[in-house]
Parts: C-alpha cells; sequence; structure tokens
C-alpha cells in the first residue's frame, strides 16, 4: 500500500503540504484548522470550519511541521502545535479506520475468520485482505492477497482489527469491493503513513483468529 493515499485518486482535488511543498490527492494528505485559541486542530474527516493547512499523511512530516513552527507560517499567525500531534492524527486516523470496518462488517462488505476469509478469496468476492501486523508469519503466508495494487492492509494490530469486528482480537479479515472499502483503503494507507510501525504490538505474535 502505498503510505499516503490512493494512486488512482490523482485526478481528484489536490492540496500542497506544507512541509515537503509537494502537490498531491487530499486523500494522502491531512487536513489541520487553527482553533480560536490559536490551536492547530487535526480535521481528520475534513469537515470542521476555517482554512485548512495540509501535511502528507506522514509522521516525520507531521511532526517537523509542529517542531519547526510551519503551522505558523502557514496561517500567518502565531499558532501552537500540540505535544504528540503525530501520535494524535494516529489515534484519530485508527479509530476512523475500524469505524469505517465496523460499519462494512455491518454491511456485509466484511469478515473475518481465516476460514471466512479464505473462502472470499477463493472465490473471487474479496477485493482486499487485511491482517494484524502481530499475528504470526506461518499464519499470515496461507492467504494471499488479492491481484492488483493496494490489496492488502496490514497496519493495525490483532487487538483493533477484533474490535472493528466485535471480538477481542482478529488476525485475518477481507472485504468486498464497494464504496466502503475504497475509504478503509484510503484511510488505512494516511494511518500507516502516520503511526510507527510495530512500535504499538509488543514482541509476541497475537496467534489465531478467535
Amino acid at each position: 500500500m502505498t503510505r499516503g493515499g490512493r494512486e488512482d485518486m490523482k485526478d481528484g482535488p489536490e492540496r500542497r503540504c506544507i512541509v515537503t511543498g509537494e502537490t498531491g490527492p487530499k486523500a494522502g494528505l491531512v487536513r489541520f484548522v487553527v482553533s480560536p485559541d490559536g490551536l492547530v486542530v487535526p480535521d481528520i474527516l475534513g469537515r470542521l470550519p476555517g482554512r485548512g493547512i495540509w501535511v502528507s499523511a506522514d509522521r516525520a512530516a507531521i511532526t517537523k511541521a509542529g517542531a519547526k513552527n510551519l503551522f505558523s507560517r502557514a496561517a500567518r499567525q502565531p499558532v501552537k502545535a500540540p505535544e504528540g500531534l503525530a501520535d494524535l492524527v494516529a489515534d484519530l486516523l485508527l479509530r476512523r479506520v475500524t469505524d469505517l470496518l465496523a460499519m462494512a462488517r455491518k454491511a456485509g462488505e466484511a469478515v473475518t475468520g481465516y476460514e471466512k476469509v479464505k473462502d472470499w478469496l477463493v472465490s473471487g468476492r474479496a477485493a482486499v485482505l487485511i491482517q494484524a501486523e502481530d499475528g504470526s508469519e506461518r499464519g499470515k503466508t496461507k492467504l494471499r492477497p488479492p491481484a492488483g495494487e493496494e490489496s492488502l492492509i496490514s497496519c493495525l494490530s490483532a487487538g483493533e482489527l477484533g474490535l472493528a469486528f466485535g471480538r477481542e482480537r482478529a488476525i485475518h479479515a477481507a472485504l468486498a469491493a464497494g464504496g466502503l472499502t475504497t475509504r478503509v483503503v484510503e484511510e488505512a494507507a494516511r494511518l500507516a503513513g502516520v503511526r510507527t510501525r510495530g512500535e504499538q504490538f509488543g514482541g509476541q505474535p497475537a496467534g489465531k483468529d478467535m
């Protein structure tokens, strides 16, 4: 998966990152706004009022924007970026991804469990394979993602994936083609770029699906 968004979104609205200076699709950046009291606020859904300040969905870029006072320069006024801004963005994106997965599950567009996921992959119904990053490597190699780019999501822990399916943990999941799946892929790509991979998952494999 790409770190900052889908390549097929090139024809969509584009914005300029205040850190890299590069212009790219909105799906690959994070929008920030300045609150009335001068605090930088992540706008994950892109709905908050105010002039948007855009940063690539990349942990280093967001950290640099805060450390180098780039938000103030972009806002043309003194503003304050909260401590741990990249962690805050990662938390918000994680919530967004799990919420979308829960919606896909309720709509019948997502399943979990090794056998169900395998059936979807074999039948061709699965458009995207999701595998917990802390799942055993041996178990994960038994399932192959569908053909095509961005057909694998691997930035979630077993606990996080399980949360979306109302379980203690989940190692494997699959998504059918559809609008919700497109949104999950885009938000997961942003999450993968912003979070520190592996840092929050601990050192032990999560085991099998429950």
